[in-house]
C-alpha cells in the first residue's frame, strides 16, 4: 500500500508531461509558464507616456473649473454661451439646460431654436474638439462677463422644451 501511495504522489508531484490517465494515446502538456513582464513597464517607464496624454491641459482644467459648483464665476443654467468646435465652421449660440458634472467627462446642453426646430447639442468642455467656450449672458449677475440675466431657481431647465416662448425670452435678453 506504501508503494502505491509513493507512485501516486511520485506522479504528482513530477513536472515532466504525463500521459493522460484514462488513455494510454493522449499527452497532457505541463501548465504553460507566465511571458515576463518588458524591462520598461516593469521599471514604471511606461506609466509617464500614458499619462501625459489622460491628463488634461491647462486651459481645459481652467474651464472644467467654471462649470463647477464652486468657482466664484461659475457658468450657471439660463445662461446663453456659444461654443466654438473645431470641426464645425459655425460656433453654436443657445441656452445652458443643464451642467452634468462627472470630472472630466463633465458635459453641457445647450439648446436653441433654429428655423422653428428645437436644436440641443451636448458638449464635453474636455474634448479636444471645443475650442472656446464664451458666456454672452449670464444667469445671475455674478462676474463681469457678458451682460446680467435673471438666475433660474432649477439645476436644469428641461421645462424650456415645452414653451419656446420662454426660450426665445431668455435668449433674448428680455427676462
Amino acid at each position: 500500500m506504501l508503494n502505491v501511495f509513493r507512485k501516486c504522489t511520485h506522479r504528482l508531484m513530477s513536472t515532466a508531461a504525463q500521459p493522460y490517465p484514462f488513455s494510454s494515446v493522449a499527452i497532457v502538456p505541463p501548465p504553460s509558464s507566465i511571458p515576463p513582464a518588458p524591462a520598461g513597464a516593469a521599471a514604471g517607464k511606461g506609466l509617464m507616456p500614458y499619462l501625459k496624454e489622460r491628463i488634461l491641459p491647462q486651459d481645459k482644467l481652467a474651464l472644467l473649473a467654471r462649470f463647477g459648483r464652486r468657482h466664484p464665476e461659475r457658468i450657471l443654467p439660463g445662461s446663453v454661451l456659444q461654443v466654438t468646435s473645431q470641426h464645425a465652421p459655425t460656433a453654436f449660440t443657445g441656452v445652458l439646460l443643464g451642467v452634468r458634472r462627472r470630472g472630466a467627462d463633465t458635459s453641457f446642453v445647450l439648446r436653441n431654436v433654429i428655423n422653428r426646430t428645437g436644436v440641443e447639442v451636448q458638449f464635453f468642455p474636455a474634448s479636444p474638439h471645443v475650442k472656446d467656450v464664451k458666456v454672452l449672458m449670464r444667469a445671475g449677475a455674478r462676474g463681469s462677463e457678458g451682460r446680467a440675466g435673471r438666475r433660474m431657481r432649477r439645476a436644469k431647465l428641461f421645462y424650456l422644451r415645452d414653451s419656446p416662448d420662454k426660450m426665445t425670452a431668455i435668449s433674448a435678453g428680455l427676462r
